[in-house]
This record gives structure tokens, C-alpha cells and sequence, in this order.
């Protein structure tokens, strides 16, 4: 090296006041990319530089969002101290007044109203501790029933297909390591390559290994170029579709006999189903060519391995679950899972999806995936919580039945965790109307978002580089996320605040805990025998073996990394086969003459969920800086629509304004619009209140639309 460059660098580190250095995760999807972020202070200013780290899910990598997700972080419109409403606006108060506000405002509504007019919303971003601490506050600190998650909203359909089907939910059946070894591929509703960038090395790999990808999308993204096979479904039709695809496997004698035979319940019921529908049809309800099912259904039969991967595209309906059950179906009689490099995935969207719907936020379960509606499940936790089994609240509603509980006055008070359902929720403007209604509101956040505008009290909250706890990824593994960066100003843990408000309402001695470690000792405990059993991990051996696949009963025990090898969950270890119609149960709003159109959601690779977070970073807003709807060329010049112009989308509950984008890459009676933007932009606004008789998933991917120029 020269001597000036040796002096150019020489005064560049001499710039450098200080550095700091933070091993964390990314907060956003369910990879949980492992990653160093390093923060370097210069005289007027700081700089941040994220890589990636080697780790058993994603080996070092990270996408675009990982990379910038500190911008959120260290934002300058974060929250630092508590906020009380005061004369319509919030004003700084200390942690003292907050508490005691709040400490009056739930024992006047439970004084007045009793235990349950108070309702708590979370969240599956946040960590299990704090997933399992919040499921405890609603049911031992204001013992209410009503308890919900914004994961209701993104993989109930899926949880509760796999818990009818198998007797258990884990993300994966089988590792990520299983896929670049599989020979075909079905990928139904799920946009992989934006949503979970840092998966796709690994089907990457398996298609270099000569794997068969079949792709089941009403667009062709990112993902279906991928694909040898791209299904162009319309809209609302999955549970058609897989029925078509097992039909076909029936009727040519394509199905595994001894599997059906030996891990099945049900064939016979589902075979005369099957036999009595007509593949023409299907076809026709479909709008996919009878040749490209058939070719789908053989492909995945006669492979000798297979696995299928399911996301919102087809679990964010109103027939769900029963869509995801009929695919699972085609895995169980071609006897596809339970053995090496073949299983079923549903690709959670939140970071932690999994772990957080685990550990007792979902209306009806309690810690370890129980049961609060079994007796011997509420014996045992009653047990570890140290209070007595009739004290237990019974189940409450889902997270939309409780907005709806809300609106009408049977909810008046709500404590709302690092959720945004005024944004995610269906038919929004319902629910910012709900809201409005309620007589105390305590938001929990990083940021005054579109719900917690709406806020009594707003509580400042740790992120992800100051909170320490543990995540649950795609695959159930189990990590350990490190936190050390110094919480500003007056922000603190979401555990920390669940504890500090138990206290307060005189609960503290059921809160008593110091670490998240301690909470994680307590949940490990609560798992011990469930489904999810984490009973046998540990903060230690997290850090040791860089993650462990549930359920790992015993602390000598290496995690399980593939589910269903000799049985299944039931108690007979059998697997149910389910008899689905082509029709759904609750019918869906399909296109009339008023409303033409097919409209369907989804994402974008720079933002997550409603753009709370992804809009306070400047790299992540530049590259998509507003809301559009993709709209078929030939389709929009119907609706005299020219190209990157403002239009109106009104469906029968609102209307809204965004770009429109040509692209030939959507069917031309589909519009396509992404989730991630609020107000005149915000699409759920569109979407109807239906919900899934079985999950209560409210149907975000289809309803019906029309467009015209503003």
C-alpha cells in the first residue's frame, strides 16, 4: 500500500470516534436472518453497516429489509417516554402517571362491566416470552377471555389445517435442508422470492438438482419464473384446484396404497367424493387447462419425493382451511411426508409467526399448544401459574369477532401489543369506527401508527436490537435472539411492561420476573408434554447449537427436525383425510356487474405488513414510495385506464386511491394491490368481513372490484 493511501486511511479511522457492535436478528420475516450490525460514530453523525451471519437457516444471508432494518430502529419518530391523551393530544408523561392512568381505567371498566369488557390484541412479532407473558396477563392479570393476534390474520388457515389433519402445527414437517434434495415442488399462494427472499437458495438449488417446481398463482411473479409449471388459477378456486389434482391421482392409480392403508383415517369417505366430480368442471371453475392439473397431479405422484408449500394466496380466504386441507390431502395419498426430503410447509409471514400462535395468544390455547377448553390442559397450567383451575378464563373470539365485540359495547376496554389492525384488519374502516368506541385504549408500540393514533395512553417499546428473547422460525427452530444496544430514552420491554402494569392492577406476584431468561425457564415449563415442547432448551444451548427444532422434550434431546416419521399427532397417530367441496361453505363475493373485477393482495419485497416500520427506513420507502394496483393492459384500456395515472378502486365497503401499473404479468379479470400503505391507500379498506368458519381468517385475498380513472 502507498504512503498516501496508508494516511487516507489513517485519518479515516482517526475520524471514527467510536464503534459499536450488535449481534441480533432481523426483525421482519420468518427466516430470522442472524446478523451483525455495526454502529460507527463520526464527529457529526453515525453510520450503520448490517451482514449477515452464519447461522442452520439462512447461512449468512440477508435481503434488502435485514440490511436497512435498523433505519426503524434509530429513527428519530420513535417513542421514548409514555404518551397520556390530553385534551385530544398526547403529551410526555412519566411511567408513573401512565400506570396509575391505566391501573384506574381497568378497574373501573372490570368494577363496572366485569373481567372480560377488557380485551388484549397481540402480536407475532413479538417474541415468545413476551407471546407467552401476554396469553398469562390476559388470563391471570384482568382474566378476561378475550385475548386474539394479529397472526389470526396471516396463518390461522394453515395452523388449523395442519392441527385437523395431523394433530399438530410446526411451520415445516421437515427442514429447510430437505428442499434442494426433493424431486417436485408444489408452491400454492405463495410469493416467496419478495416475501422470504433469503428461502430461495434453496429452491434455487433444487431446481440445479433437476426438481420439478409447479407454481399456483393468479400472477406470474418473481416466484412462478421459477416454476416449469405455472398454474394461473383464478382467484378463490384453490380447494377446485387440489381436489382436481387428487382426483386425478385416484382415478389413474397414482396414490401410495400402504401409506393410505397404515398412517390414514378417511380414504373411502374421500374417495366417493372425489369419484362424483366432474375434472371438465374444475377446469371451467378454475379457468387452469385440464392438461396442466393432469400434468401437475402425475408429476407430483410419480416423483419418489415432493413436498408442498402453502401460503396467503390460498390460506387468506373465507374456505381457508378447507383449501389447505385439500392439498394436504394430495401429500397424504401420494404418502408424501414422514420420510426424507418430502413434507408439507406453510411459508409463515411474520417473524414470528410460529412461535408466537405456540404459547397461548390465540383465543382458545393455552401455553405449548393446549387446549383452554380441555380440562386436564387447564389443570396444568393452572398448576404452573399457581392459581386455581377455575379461576382460568374459557376461550374468547378471534381477533375480528373481537373489533366486532368492540363495536358493539361487550368490549370497552383494550391493551393492544405491537399491532396495527386499523391498517390490517378486513373492512377497515369498520375497525378504526370500532375503535373510536372503546371507553380506554392502551396501544403498546415503537411508533404512533394508524391504531395507536387512536390511543389513550401509548407505552414506548423496545425494538428488536434492544429486546432480548427468543423467535421461532419457518421451520420451527427454535433461536435466540441477542439484544444489547441501550434502550432510548424511557422505552422499555414488552415484558417488562406486561410486568409493570400486572404490579400496578396488584397481580405482580404472578409476575415476579427479572430476565426474559426467567419467563423463557417459566415457558419451557408450561410446553413440558404439549405439542410445541421446548422444555428441553435452553438460553445455553441456543447460543451453543445456534437453534433448536421443537419439540425437544429433554435437555439431552437434538430437536426434532422432522415431524410424522412413524405417527401422527391424533391419538390413533393416523392422519385425517378430509371430504372438501369446490364450494365453500361461506360464499364468496364473486365479480358482478357492478363490481367486475376480481381484486387480490399481497406484498412487495422492500415493505412488511402495514409498512410501519419499512416506511421509517428512507432505503426501503425509495423503492416503493406508494401503493399501485398491477392491471392487465387489455383490461385497463377497457376501463380507460393509461398507464402509471391515479385511479379509483371502490368495492362495496370503500374506495381507494392508488397508480396504476400495466403488466401482463396478472390474469385480465384480477387486479392485484399490495397491503403495506394506510389511509386513502389502505386496501383492506376493500375487503369484505366474511370469515372462515373454521380458523376465522378473514377472506384478504379475493373480492370484488371495479376501477375507473380519477
Amino acid at each position: 500500500m502507498t504512503e498516501p493511501m496508508l494516511r487516507y486511511f489513517r485519518d479515516k479511522l482517526q475520524d471514527i470516534q467510536s464503534e459499536k457492535t450488535y449481534e441480533t436478528q432481523c426483525p421482519f420475516c420468518s427466516m430470522q436472518c442472524k446478523m451483525q450490525l455495526t454502529e460507527q460514530t463520526f464527529a457529526a453523525r453515525k453510520k450503520y453497516t448490517a451482514i449477515g451471519i452464519d447461522n442452520p437457516t439462512t447461512h449468512g444471508r440477508l435481503c434488502t429489509k435485514g440490511m436497512n432494518a435498523h433505519q426503524h430502529a434509530v429513527h428519530s419518530s420513535r417513542i421514548t417516554r409514555p404518551l397520556l391523551k390530553k385534551n385530544g393530544e398526547f403529551v410526555p408523561v412519566s411511567w408513573a402517571e401512565a400506570l396509575n392512568r391505566i391501573k384506574e381505567q381497568i378497574n373501573l371498566i372490570q368494577t363496572e362491566h366485569g373481567n372480560d369488557a377488557m380485551a388484549v390484541y397481540g402480536s407475532a412479532s413479538i417474541t415468545n416470552e413476551e407471546a407467552y407473558l401476554l396469553g398469562k396477563f390476559a388470563r391471570v392479570g384482568l382474566q378476561t377471555k378475550y385475548i386474539d393476534y394479529n397472526g389470526r390474520l396471516c396463518m390461522s388457515a394453515a395452523a388449523t389445517a395442519a392441527g385437523q389433519t395431523f394433530g399438530a402445527d410446526r411451520g415445516l414437517t421437515n427442514p429447510l435442508s430437505d428442499i434442494p434434495h426433493t424431486r417436485v415442488i408444489i408452491l400454492a399462494g405463495t410469493n416467496i422470492a419478495e416475501c422470504q427472499p433469503t428461502i430461495m437458495p434453496y429452491f434455487d438449488k433444487a431446481k440445479e438438482n433437476g426438481a420439478y417446481i409447479i407454481a399456483i398463482d393468479p400472477r406470474e411473479t418473481a416466484t412462478t419464473k421459477i416454476a416449469d409449471l405455472h398454474l394461473k388459477i383464478k382467484p378463490g378456486t384453490d380447494a377446485a384446484l387440489a381436489n382436481g389434482l387428487v382426483k386425478i391421482c385416484i382415478d389413474e392409480q397414482l396414490t401410495d396404497k400402504d401409506f393410505i392403508r397404515t398412517r390414514t383415517n378417511g380414504f373411502n369417505k374421500l374417495k366417493r367424493h372425489i369419484d362424483a366430480l366432474d375434472l371438465k368442471e374444475i377446469s371451467e371453475q378454475t379457468s387452469v387447462p385440464l392438461e396442466h392439473i393432469r400434468k401437475a397431479a402425475v408429476k407430483f405422484a410419480k416423483e419418489t419425493s415432493g413436498m408442498l408449500f402453502t401460503a396467503r394466496g390460498i390460506e387468506q380466504q373465507t374456505d381457508g382451511t378447507a383449501a389447505v386441507k385439500a392439498f394436504l390431502n394430495m401429500v397424504l395419498i401420494t404418502g408424501k411426508i414422514g420420510k426424507p426430503f418430502s413434507g408439507y410447509g406453510a411459508i409463515t409471514g411474520q417473524g414470528n409467526g410460529q412461535g408466537a400462535r405456540e404459547h397461548g395468544q390465540k383465543a382458545d390455547q393455552l401455553p405449548g399448544y393446549r387446549s383452554i377448553e380441555i380440562e386436564e390442559h387447564r389443570a396444568y397450567i393452572a398448576k404452573v401459574w399457581g392459581i386455581h383451575q377455575d379461576e382460568l378464563p374459557r376461550k374468547g373470539v378471534s381477533a375480528y369477532e373481537m373489533i366486532e365485540k368492540i363495536d358493539s359495547g361487550d368490549i370497552k376496554g383494550l391493551f393492544l401489543m405491537c399491532s396495527n389492525p386499523a391498517v390490517s384488519g378486513p373492512n377497515a374502516n369498520f375497525v378504526k369506527q370500532a375503535i373510536k368506541k372503546l371507553r380506554f385504549f392502551v396501544a403498546v408500540d415503537l411508533f404512533i401508527s394508524e391504531t395507536a393514533a387512536f390511543a389513550d395512553v401509548i407505552l414506548p417499546a423496545s425494538s428488536y436490537l434492544e429486546d432480548e428473547g427468543t423467535m421461532t422460525n419457518v421451520e420451527g427452530r427454535v433461536t435466540l435472539r441477542e439484544a444489547s444496544r441501550t434502550c432510548p430514552g424511557e422505552a422499555k420491554h414488552d415484558w417488562q411492561i406486561i410486568c409493570d402494569i400486572a404490579s400496578a392492577l396488584g397481580k405482580g406476584h404472578y409476575f415476579p420476573y427479572t430476565s426474559a431468561e426467567e419467563i423463557f425457564n417459566e415457558l419451557r415449563e408450561a410446553s413440558r408434554g404439549g405439542i410445541a415442547d421446548y422444555s428441553g432448551i435452553t438460553y445455553d444451548r441456543l447460543r451453543r447449537e445456534g437453534g433448536i427444532q421443537w419439540p425437544c422434550p429433554e435437555a439431552d434431546h437434538p430437536g426434532t427436525g422432522r415431524l410424522f416419521e412413524h405417527s401422527f399427532a391424533h391419538p390413533d397417530h393416523r392422519a385425517e383425510l378430509s371430504v372438501i367441496p369446490n364450494e365453500p361453505a361461506v360464499p364468496k363475493e364473486k365479480p358482478s356487474a357492478g363490481y367486475p373485477l376480481y381484486l387480490t393482495t399481497g406484498r412487495v419485497m422492500s415493505h412488511y405488513l402495514t409498512g410501519v416500520q419499512t416506511r421509517k427506513s428512507s432505503a426501503l420507502a425509495a423503492r416503493h414510495f406508494e401503493s399501485f394496483v398491477e392491471i392487465h393492459p387489455k383490461t385497463a384500456a377497457d376501463y380507460h385506464i393509461e398507464d402509471r395515472v391515479l385511479v379509483k378502486i371502490e368495492s362495496p365497503r370503500g374506495s381507494i386511491t392508488v397508480r396504476s401499473r400495466w403488466s401482463e404479468k396478472v390474469r385480465k379479470d384480477t387486479l392485484f394491490v399490495p397491503i403495506h400503505w394506510s389511509d386513502t391507500q389502505n386496501v383492506n379498506d376493500l375487503i369484505g368481513e366474511a370469515l372462515d368458519p373454521d380458523c376465522k381468517m378473514p377472506g384478504f385475498k379475493m373480492c370484488a372490484v371495479r376501477i375507473s380513472p380519477i
